[in-house]
């Protein structure tokens, strides 16, 4: 006769914890991580520090002394900003920046908005269209602003041959004194809007289409679903963009130097382009300095005027 043993039931297995490491121990470990991150970090920290910081605070400095390459500098405290200030062209460059940040609000910020809800409505052919509206931001600008100033040539340029075609009157564009700055605006308009519309583009997809869809059933058109729905799901965008245009445009250069020259009659004369002159033209760099520190300080008021406008949408959000 066997006796069968009885079967014990066993306990389960459980996993074994491993201790946590000591705090010396993770402090180092922690420490060695910051140090990796911050090693990867050295590279572009060097290009700022080498090519943005260091110049900046190296023109601050210029903007107070007469500065000339290959003699000592020498302290001259406020009188580069003062022979600044009473230079004719001063009041005449501000107002030509300030006019074009204005006309590039009204062409250059409603366009490329427009060009996106365009493109959003699109059912086919969505990639080539995207692919050509930002085609002109892959040309070099200097090539872009060389093609628009044979464009706008007052003689055999493509603008007055198409206005001859159509039997309207021609105009002298970016030579005359009443045209030439809105011509500009246009060639800024044109070879920078692309980036703003794909942007754009992407903030527009990302609008649930169930309030498009409720925006139909009570009955609103195309313009009211705009209005009430595109618009306020896009405001945090359109502000930082608009933003942003305007501390741009307030650096406009490429276009006066390439097209114009700053004619006629100095009438596309802007900020930079006076910095230009006063550095290379007239080998004044405390002047161009001078005029680099109001820049500055203006654009850095609209830069505040963003962080706060952006932090105040981030909280709301």
């Amino acid at each position: 006769m066997t006796k069968t043993a009885e079967r014990q039931p066993t306990a389960a297995a459980v996993p074994s914890v491993p201790a946590p490491p000591p705090a010396r121990d993770r402090g180092r470990r922690r420490l060695i991580d910051q140090a990796r991150a911050y090693a990867f970090l050295l590279g572009g920290l060097l290009c700022f520090a080498l090519f943005s910081w260091y110049p900046a605070i190296r023109a601050v400095v210029i903007a107070f002394q007469k500065y000339t390459p290959g003699s000592p500098p020498q302290w001259v405290g406020t009188a580069n900003f003062t022979r600044v200030l009473h230079d004719p062209e001063f009041t005449a460059a501000w107002r030509n920046t300030l006019c074009f940040t204005l006309l590039a609000l009204l062409i250059g910020f409603a366009v490329p908005f427009l060009l996106a809800l365009v493109l959003n409505e699109l059912r086919h052919a969505k990639a080539f269209f995207r692919v050509v509206v930002y085609l002109p931001v892959m040309i070099p600008p200097v090539v872009s602003a060389l093609l628009w100033k044979w464009f706008y040539d007052p003689g055999a340029g493509l603008a007055n041959e198409a206005l001859r075609f159509v039997h309207l009157p021609t105009s002298n564009w970016s030579n005359g004194t009443d045209t030439a700055l809105v011509s500009l605006v246009i060639v800024a308009t044109w070879a920078n809007m692309g980036g703003t519309v794909l942007i754009y583009l992407a903030a527009l997809q990302s609008i649930p289409g169930e309030l498009y869809e409720a925006a139909e059933l009570d009955g609103a058109n195309l313009l009211q679903r705009i209005r009430h729905v595109t618009v306020p799901q896009t405001r945090f965008v359109i502000l930082m963009l608009m933003l942003l245009q305007i501390i741009a445009t307030m650096q406009v250069f490429t276009e006066p130097f390439v097209i114009t020259g700053g004619g006629p009659e100095s009438a596309t004369v802007t900020v930079l382009y006076l910095i230009y002159k006063y550095a290379f033209l007239y080998n004044d760099f405390g002047g161009a300095c001078a005029l680099s520190v109001m820049l500055l300080l203006l654009l850095g008021a609209f830069s505040a005027v963003y962080l706060r406008l952006t932090r105040n949408e981030g909280d709301t959000a």
